[in-house]
């Protein structure tokens, strides 16, 4: 990894926290939020992180986000929010086709961020972010939570004691309804199920596999009225024989497990998108082990601790989602988008 040289001595002698703004104030923002309070409440991460701005492109809501949170700083343009030289780390938490121009607009004005997957709409906005991010030497890393939960050293543990023996193939699902929220149907905000849900089953198979050449891919969905996609189906073939098999929807309540099949037996992750679970089964489908995940506070404070530290420690990625791992597996959306024959509009 590149590096920042000296920020880590800069922030110890001031003896300050990370500071953290966050760009947008959606749903997931709010999530985000509650995340810094509760950890600026932790004696773990007190003096790690520090939630100081929030922007939104209406200033009213700028303003309710703030008091909900106690968050001393608000914008009603995402451009102030940038120039402010008190905030150290953005976390963008915009629709998908805004990611790219909010993170170069953010680190072209010396801002470290953390890019709510899916990291960008396409290959290209990302290699553009990336590019940004090298050339200012700035950190830049994708914030998809269960690349840096605990339940995935969990999982790497359990595979290299070879308690299943040797993986052969990786399933995963996620769906929930989602009809009902308006930009995941809209085309122009890079709607559809892919980017929202289908990441999760693409980012479990990888991370269990690890970066592996395809040898081929298959992929089918149905779409909605509007264009993008509603569900899927998706098949990697890798070159050293392994498979994986990805499912995602929108339109209703899948079981979202991940199993992995070994020689010797199979795991079975409960609940992919939040790992609460692994159970493990022998030869002849005999419940072996139950393993339990660690408490969280939410889940998403150990992909803002990886970024503060990161910026402590002068790095410009995270090792839980390297920019290769970010480029791969956005590359693959493009693919398999490919596939269907679906682009969105501001790609045209």
């Amino acid at each position: 990894m590149s590096s920042m040289n000296g920020n880590r001595s800069a922030f110890e002698d001031e003896g300050k926290p990370v500071s953290i703004a966050i760009l947008g104030a959606g749903n997931i923002a709010n999530a985000m939020a509650r995340t810094i309070s509760a950890m600026s409440n932790d004696e773990r991460y007190r003096n790690l992180v520090a939630l100081h701005a929030v922007a939104s492109r209406d200033e009213r809501r700028a303003a309710e986000f703030a008091n909900r949170f106690t968050i001393p700083v608000h914008y009603g343009s995402y451009e102030e929010l940038a120039e402010d030289d008190d905030v150290d780390l953005v976390y963008i938490a915009t629709p998908h086709n805004f990611h790219a121009e909010h993170a170069i607009l953010c680190m072209r004005n010396g801002k470290n961020v953390l890019v709510e997957k899916s990291f960008t709409a396409n290959r290209e906005q990302a290699d553009a972010v990336l590019g940004v991010a090298e050339s200012t030497g700035l950190l830049c890393t994708e914030a998809i939570w269960t690349r840096y939960m605990p339940s995935r050293t969990i999982i790497d543990d359990l595979l290299l004691s070879n308690v299943i023996g040797d993986v052969t193939t990786v399933t995963a699902n996620l769906g929930y309804p989602l009809t009902g929220v308006k930009r995941m149907v809209d085309p122009n905000l890079a709607g559809g199920a892919l980017l929202d849900v289908g990441i999760y089953p693409l980012n479990f198979i990888d991370m269990v596999l690890g970066p592996q050449q395809l040898s081929s891919l298959q992929s089918s969905a149905s779409f909605f009225e509007t264009g993008v996609d509603a569900q899927s189906s998706t098949t990697l073939h890798y070159e050293n024989g392994h498979m994986g098999v990805a499912s995602c929807s929108m339109l209703g309540m899948s079981d979202a497990q991940g199993i992995v099949w070994g020689s010797n037996g199979y795991m079975i992750c409960n609940n992919i998108n939040n790992i609460d679970g692994i159970d493990i089964y022998e030869d002849g489908h005999r419940l072996s082990r139950h393993v339990d995940i660690p408490q969280q506070l939410t889940g998403y404070e150990y992909e803002v601790a990886s970024a503060a530290n990161a910026i402590l420690d002068g790095e410009t990625q995270c090792p839980e989602m390297t920019h290769e791992d970010t480029l791969r597996l956005v590359s693959l959306e493009d693919n398999i988008r490919d596939i269907w024959g679906m682009t969105y509009p501001f790609e045209d």
